[in-house]
């Protein structure tokens, strides 16, 4: 019996990286060609011990220490590299998180990488939109991986199911009524993905479809929904809580206010309101379809439907 590959999966307790453990170690067929290899700061906290029960190898590295992530990759057939950017809120430090990374796989001889990135927003717009600064520093991360030439296909993570209940869909004072608010029209498309759950469905389909992906980018989501129809879907499947949902469009300086009112500096709330204008201006994906990363899924990716009924912060909502 020839010997299992490894892959190295970064941020192996996080919303992305536990989903691809998951998913891995949960398909009989994957576990038996493959071992996973779980990077963490912090190998005896609940979560990796969680990550150990289900047959997971943790390690310890540091994002910031490129020897402790060249440590980590040793031996790996594929890494699956994502990082935060939001932890620091600095692209040049996210930036040199991926580029060790992608000089570890280099060095390793690794065989598959695959790159939690995003579109270069400045670029793509032609400079109508430069501060999305979490996606472009991710971009850069990607452009590296592609100059130095290993080899590589890049996982691009649509907007997360998770930001929209209790969180931008959510009741309202003084009525209480339940408002998808955002500085964008209600005819905006955005492209939904159910991270904990889906992420790992198209990394899999990734590593089982290496030759077709290999330098590709897969666009990571179920499908393009107004932020309209997200209202109405609501309304549909809790009729009672959504008599009277509704979409309201957010000034940009009262958004931009509201998010360093919760403790975003002003270029991270400006990050954050130009990532929203994309979706209006320019659309998440630049219009992209998602036929060809939805055709290489072995799994039906989570619809919106289903993601609502599972939602904590909507548990008791009829």
């Amino acid at each position: 019996m020839s010997a299992k590959k490894i892959i190295t999966v970064f941020g192996a307790t996080g919303a992305q990286g536990g989903s691809v453990v998951k998913s891995i170690l949960g398909d009989s067929k994957m576990k038996e060609a493959w071992t996973v290899r779980g990077v963490t700061r912090d190998t005896t906290k609940p979560s990796a011990k969680a990550l150990e029960a289900l047959g997971a190898e943790t390690v310890t590295a540091n994002l910031n220490d490129a020897e402790s992530v060249r440590a980590a990759i040793k031996g790996s057939y594929a890494v699956y590299g994502v990082t935060n950017f939001w932890e620091s809120g600095d692209g040049d430090v996210e930036m040199a998180q991926g580029r060790a990374m992608a000089d570890g796989a280099k060095e390793a001889g690794v065989q598959h990488l695959v790159w939690s990135s995003l579109p270069n927003v400045s670029e793509r717009s032609n400079g109508g939109l430069t501060g999305v600064l979490h996606f472009d520093s991710k971009a850069g991360v990607e452009a590296y991986i592609r100059k130095i030439g290993v080899p590589a296909t890049f996982f691009m993570p649509g907007f997360y199911m998770s930001n929209l209940p209790g969180g931008m869909f959510r009741q309202a004072p003084p009525s209480n009524d339940y408002t998808l608010a955002l500085p964008v029209p209600a005819s905006s498309p955005v492209p939904l993905l159910d991270t904990e759950d889906d992420t790992g469905k198209f990394v899999k389909g990734i590593l089982l479809h290496r030759e077709r992906v290999l330098g590709k980018r897969i666009l990571g989501a179920t499908e393009y929904l107004t932020l309209e129809e997200i209202r109405t879907q609501f309304q549909e499947t809790f009729p009672e809580a959504g008599k009277t949902a509704r979409n309201v469009e957010l000034p940009h300086d009262v958004f931009k206010n509201i998010m360093m009112g919760s403790g975003r500096s002003d270029a991270g709330a400006e990050d954050l309101l130009q990532n929203m204008r994309l979706l209006n201006e320019y659309g998440y994906y630049f219009g992209e379809s998602l036929d060809e990363s939805l055709a290489i899924l072995g799994e039906e990716p989570t619809t919106w439907k289903q993601y609502m009924k599972k939602a904590k912060a909507w548990a008791n909502l009829k």
